[in-house]
């Protein structure tokens, strides 16, 4: 018998942010969100309720805690988009049908109750957050900023009468051997043409507060049409900046100035640090604190996190990809990760062949009509 319990108490809370981390025990490819980030989720203070609400479940055998699920009411992408949808997230489940049945009944009664019309998922609060249920790469490292999850999971959705709505895909980029000069040629004349230079901020503190605004504005510029995404509010913007300020390294970021210094394009990527939490469930422990030290001054993986694109520079985007291939010869990293892009974003997949590259990863949204 399976009973199901909306989270309330401070028990409910660590159970439903610790069942991922039983789950997933011993697993070498999952890799957890900072513990400390997912106890944010139930404070009224949390960033996104001023836009949102959201509940959450917990599924019990007895006493056992054997899945969970999130419902997001998210007002301004309903708003956005002229939709009337409840996004799930944070599906967790072991392999058992009728678990998983009894999680998603509760989601879709709250998102009826609430008069909306469809349940689409996995989603976070925003295109920032873990989104995607992962249907293809399962023998790979997750990326810190994404999901891991088994292969029975789509199984468990789809048996619920979800279908598919977008794909995600992602690729590994390796260092070429050798840079053709051609791309340092055209990226010159496309600095030139357009009387733009590089940013030569020195460190992350002076980053931030030369271009946080811009940042944003060119974000919100680049991703204003592209599947799920919301506008940032200003509580956004701060908990963001708290959050990159601890792991940007200007060594991984290209940001491009037009003659008046005005940010207008930029590539943000980061040192992986998935594999320095992984041990310790997401917790910030002292050791979890020198691997991640360690991982972000000689990384072994890059995570490519957000290109921002001003819509009237579109053409420069041969300089950010000449600015990535130095970033991969130029340091320690293995390779990098382009974390999710939409399967028919030809204009960003089209310059992963300008690499050695892998599609090795692949996640899907689903959606159901209520």
């Amino acid at each position: 018998m399976i009973s199901i319990k909306e989270v309330q108490t401070h028990r409910e809370r660590k159970a439903f942010i610790e069942f991922p981390l039983r789950l997933y025990r011993g697993n070498e490819y999952f890799v957890p969100p900072l513990y400390a980030d997912e106890k944010k989720l139930f404070r009224k203070s949390y960033h996104y309720y001023e836009d949102a609400e959201a509940v959450y479940y917990l599924a019990l055998r007895g006493k056992e805690v054997v899945g969970r699920i999130s419902g997001i009411l998210h007002r301004r992408s309903n708003e956005k988009w002229g939709q009337k949808r409840v996004r799930f997230t944070r599906f967790d489940c072991i392999d058992d049908q009728e678990v998983a049945d009894a999680l998603f009944r509760a989601v879709e009664n709250w998102a009826r109750n609430k008069g909306m019309e469809e349940i689409v998922g996995p989603l976070g609060f925003s295109d920032l957050e873990r989104e995607g249920l992962l249907i293809e790469g399962f023998n790979e490292l997750s990326t810190f900023e994404e999901q891991y999850n088994y292969p029975y999971y789509q199984k468990l959705i789809e048996a619920n009468g979800y279908g598919k709505e977008v794909d995600w895909v992602e690729h590994k980029l390796y260092p070429p051997k050798q840079i053709d000069p051609r791309f340092a040629e055209l990226s010159e004349k496309v600095m030139k043409r357009y009387q733009l230079h590089m940013s030569t901020a020195k460190n992350a503190n002076e980053f931030i507060k030369l271009y946080r605004e811009d940042f944003f504005r060119i974000l919100d510029a680049t991703y204003e049409n592209i599947y799920g995404t919301v506008p940032f509010t200003d509580k956004m913007k701060k908990e963001l900046v708290k959050s990159f300020k601890q792991i940007i390294d200007v060594r991984y970021v290209a940001m491009i100035l037009d003659k008046d210094e005005k940010p207008v394009c930029f590539g943000l990527c980061f040192p992986s640090i998935a594999k320095a939490v992984q041990k310790s469930g997401g917790r910030m422990t002292i050791p979890t604190l020198l691997r991640i030290y360690k991982a972000v001054k000689k990384p072994e993986i890059i995570d490519l996190a957000l290109i921002g694109v001003l819509p009237a520079y579109r053409g420069v985007s041969i300089v950010m990809i000449n600015a990535i291939m130095h970033m991969l010869t130029d340091g320690t990293a293995k390779y990098c990760e382009t974390n999710l892009n939409l399967e028919d974003n030809y204009a960003i997949l089209n310059q992963w062949k300008n690499f050695e590259n892998v599609l090795h990863k692949r996640r899907r949204c689903f959606v159901k009509k209520l």
